[in-house]
C-alpha cells in the first residue's frame, strides 16, 4: 500500500455564491487522509465560506454516513487566510469536499493530504 502526498488547489470558487463547488473527489480505490485546508479570501471586502465532507459511505456498525459541515459560515476578513482542518480527517472513495463562499469566485483553496490505496 502506497502513501502518497499531494495537493489540489483551486484558484477562486465556487462559481456561483450559496452553491458550493467540488474542491476534492476520492477516487474510488483510494482514501485519503486531509493533512491541512487553507482558505484565502481574495476579495476586497470579509466573505463568509462554508467546507463540507459528503460521504455516502457505509462504515461498519454505524449509520449511513451524509453531509457533514468542516466549517459553516466562518468570517474571513480582507486579505487573510483560514486554516479550516484542525487535526486530521479521513475521506473514503468517493467522498466529496466541496467549499462554498458568500461571494463568487472570491476564496482560494488549498488542500494537503496522504493518499493510500484501498
Amino acid at each position: 500500500m502506497a502513501n502518497i502526498f499531494k495537493v489540489v488547489t483551486n484558484a477562486t470558487m465556487p462559481g456561483t455564491a450559496g452553491t458550493s463547488d467540488a474542491l476534492y473527489t476520492v477516487q474510488t480505490d483510494k482514501s485519503i487522509i486531509v493533512l491541512g485546508l487553507l482558505l484565502a479570501n481574495v476579495h476586497t471586502a470579509q466573505v463568509t465560506a462554508s467546507v463540507t465532507l459528503v460521504s455516502t459511505v457505509d462504515q461498519t456498525g454505524a449509520a449511513q454516513n451524509g453531509t457533514s459541515f468542516i466549517v459553516k459560515d466562518v468570517a474571513i476578513p480582507v486579505g487573510s487566510s483560514l486554516s479550516v482542518v484542525d487535526g486530521k480527517i479521513v475521506a473514503n472513495a468517493t467522498d466529496v469536499i466541496r467549499v462554498d463562499c458568500s461571494v463568487a469566485d472570491k476564496v482560494s483553496a488549498t488542500l494537503s493530504y496522504m493518499e493510500q490505496d484501498v
